[in-house]
């Protein structure tokens, strides 16, 4: 019959193996440890609260003791975010109110998190500084670009139907923002629709002009979503990521000045552009209600009835089988 080993035997033998690779005790703990570690891994936009807590490293901070390492991927909109989630190569991100509902449309298996409050200022209908155009009603016959199923696509559904022009009553042009704003620029399009920081850097570096913005037509909302299967394995971590978003809210409240100061450097734009676009941005993070869950089937109801999306969706499938506790 064998004999089990002795604690300090077995103290000898690890040391020796350890030895014989040329490595230390303290090199196997830490090799040991490395392999522990879990990772979360967020998408981000160039602009939002993600992009501030990635800034202030909140989340690290509170996630670093528990062993979890944070990777931050940034995409240029809602759509490739979410494309991502679906993926597999992010667990969590930020995005508009569409990019949900195309993404649910195509098959993801994604779960709302969380929600800020509306933001309708924060995007608009861009003329340039000289356009002839002083109404929606005009862009009747003209090319308006934007960028595919983000946020600001239902903007342009409502305000098209406010100045009683149908959808098929533009040439729609779409582009991701950086290209859309080329094209903008050279005059390519007639109009651009787009969201903050683009938004504010239009107005400030090329002088566009708001034909209209979403007050009175859409609320704009900033969804938290996660894959579903990293939100029913990890829970907690998820209070976590929202629990640090309701703190930094409360401080972005009292603070907008170094929420300015914070940002411009991460987003590339010089402080004045940032101040603007974080005036026009609504803090205070809170779980999905059913109101805002109503409103967000009405846009995908909207989508389908306008072959936008390729199924009718229920909004209300892509919620988490259990609710987050109230933001703190």
């Amino acid at each position: 019959m064998t004999q089990p080993i002795n604690p300090w035997r077995r103290k000898t033998i690890v040391t020796a193996a350890a030895s014989a690779a040329g490595l230390s005790l303290a090199s196997v703990s830490t090799l040991t440890r490395a392999q522990a570690k879990s990772v979360l891994r967020i998408g981000y936009q160039k602009y939002g609260t993600l992009t501030l807590l990635k800034a202030r490293g909140d989340l690290e901070k509170r996630l670093a003791p528990q062993g979890i390492e944070i990777r931050w991927t940034e995409f240029p909109a809602g759509p490739v975010l979410l494309e991502g989630l679906n993926v597999g190569s992010i667990d969590f991100g930020t995005v508009g109110e569409a990019p949900p509902i195309f993404a649910q449309a195509a098959g993801a298996d994604l779960v709302y998190v969380a929600n800020q409050p509306p933001a309708p200022k924060a995007e608009a209908i861009l003329v340039p500084k000289g356009s002839p155009l002083k109404t929606v009603a005009d862009l009747k016959g003209k090319k308006v670009v934007l960028n595919k199923g983000s946020n600001v696509h239902f903007l342009l559904v409502k305000a098209l139907e406010k100045a009683g022009l149908p959808y098929s009553a533009i040439q729609v042009v779409y582009l991701a923002p950086a290209d859309a704003r080329a094209a903008f620029e050279k005059g390519a399009v007639d109009a651009w629709v787009i969201w903050d920081p683009f938004f504010a850097a239009a107005e400030k570096q090329l002088g566009a002009r708001i034909l209209a913005d979403g007050t009175g037509l859409v609320a704009n909302h900033q969804f938290y979503l996660a894959s579903r299967g990293y939100a029913g394995k990890n829970p907690q971590v998820v209070q976590a990521i929202v629990d640090e978003l309701g703190k930094l809210d409360a401080w972005a409240t009292q603070n907008p000045g170094e929420v300015a100061k914070f940002l411009a450097p991460q987003i590339g734009l010089d402080v004045q552009i940032t101040e603007l676009a974080a005036k026009r941005f609504a803090y205070g993070i809170k779980p999905i209600s059913p109101v805002v869950v109503a409103e967000q089937q009405k846009i995908a109801d909207a989508f389908f009835e306008l072959k936008l999306i390729p199924k009718a969706i229920k909004v209300s499938d892509a919620l988490p089988s259990t609710k987050l506790a109230a933001v703190r």
